[in-house]
């Protein structure tokens, strides 16, 4: 079976709880046992994704699998979905509005916000050392002249003409009688005639609103940071739903990064790389000296230590790796040209060197083997 609970639902990591809840209820739907009287793989199917939901549909299960894993979930007491009777009991909320007949509650009580997703596009930089920013974000609020109640102050709801006030009406499908949520009411069994003016009976209101947030160093694009109570306001007295905003860092022009490392070219001259050199190397936490040693090839690789990116988790800072890219001039002029060229007839007075004698013989010999 899929470990990946993300898969087994098809959404993605970061998919918002309102998603999640929206795939669950597109398989559960598909596969539910009533549906498929002694399927034995739709039940399968059935309980797999129920075990998924158990934990995706949980913020704290779902905080420790997107750290941990299903180990982590093991080690804090998680030890699956259980039985049938314990899944239909686990979810009343998603499958009261399919197969009602199960649940048969009444929505009347608090409803909490829904949860809301901010994309935020963050500097190299800012992910490297952290930063505090304010964005902005429009949002549904709970409605104060009604308390989120939808109902003109001094009013009350009437009971649904639909359901009678069950919230459940049951309608015949073939040799099934499915219990289904009310559809005028949603539920509650109750509908609003005197709606509050100034959020006409939705219990919340559109409103623009300033977040503030500290992005702590070391943050990666992909990660995500919940702020509680940021997200749709409550109705009927339940408590607002979380913001979820998901970084996306901008590439930087001259660091790359490889978890908490960060690698970087550095060009240096033929004479620098020849006869060695001190440089200065930008880094992220300002210019380093750098001592090249005579004789430095190209793409040598040299570890400047702690100079990387600091640790999400309080560690230490990765290492910053610098490779080395000598530079050969397209343009020489006459007086460089005859400098360079009895050079090459001091090298050749010389003969080659180790490392080019093994080179030329490796090369000979392979040579001489695919053409003999």
């Amino acid at each position: 079976m899929e470990n990946d609970f993300y898969k087994r639902l098809g959404v993605a990591p970061d998919a918002t709880a309102e998603e999640i809840k929206k795939a669950y209820r597109k398989l559960a739907m598909k596969h539910h046992p009533d549906k498929n009287p002694g399927d034995k793989a739709a039940e399968d199917k059935f309980k797999s994704a129920a075990e998924a939901y158990e934990v995706l549909g949980d913020l704290e299960k779902r905080k420790i699998y997107d750290r941990y894993g299903v180990a982590g979930l093991k080690d804090s007491g998680y030890s699956g979905p259980g039985n049938f009777e314990d899944i239909f009991s686990s979810f009343g909320d998603v499958f009261g509005d399919m197969f009602g007949g199960r649940s048969g509650q009444r929505r009347q009580g608090p409803i909490a916000g829904n949860d809301l997703r901010y994309d935020l596009g963050i500097s190299f930089m800012d992910a490297v050392h952290g930063a505090e920013k304010e964005i902005e974000i429009t949002k549904r609020e709970t409605c104060w002249t009604c308390d989120g109640t939808g109902l003109r102050p001094g009013h009350k709801a009437s009971t649904c003409p639909t359901c009678k006030g069950h919230g459940q009406v049951v309608h015949a499908q073939g040799f099934f009688r499915v219990q289904t949520t009310c559809p005028k009411c949603h539920g509650a069994g109750t509908i609003i005639t005197e709606p509050c003016n100034d959020c006409q009976g939705e219990g919340l209101v559109k409103k623009t609103k300033k977040v503030s947030l500290k992005i702590p160093a070391g943050i990666d694009t992909g990660a995500r940071m919940r702020l509680r109570g940021e997200g749709e306001g409550g109705r009927k007295g339940g408590p607002p739903g979380d913001l979820y905003v998901i970084m996306h860092v901008e590439p930087h022009e001259f660091f790359m990064r490889e978890g908490n490392t960060i690698h970087c070219l550095f060009p240096l001259t033929m004479v620098q790389a020849a006869l060695g050199a001190t440089v200065e190397v930008p880094t992220i936490n300002g210019s380093k000296e750098l001592v090249i040693p005579a004789g430095t090839q190209p793409e040598q690789v040299f570890t400047l230590k702690g100079e990387g990116v600091p640790s999400l988790r309080g560690g230490s800072p990765g290492n910053m790796i610098v490779e080395i890219k000598v530079v050969i001039p397209k343009k020489l002029s006459a007086r460089e040209k005859e400098l360079l060229t009895e050079f090459d007839a001091l090298q050749k007075e010389k003969g080659p060197s180790k490392e080019e004698e093994g080179f030329f013989k490796k090369f000979l010999h392979k040579f001489a083997e695919e053409n003999s």
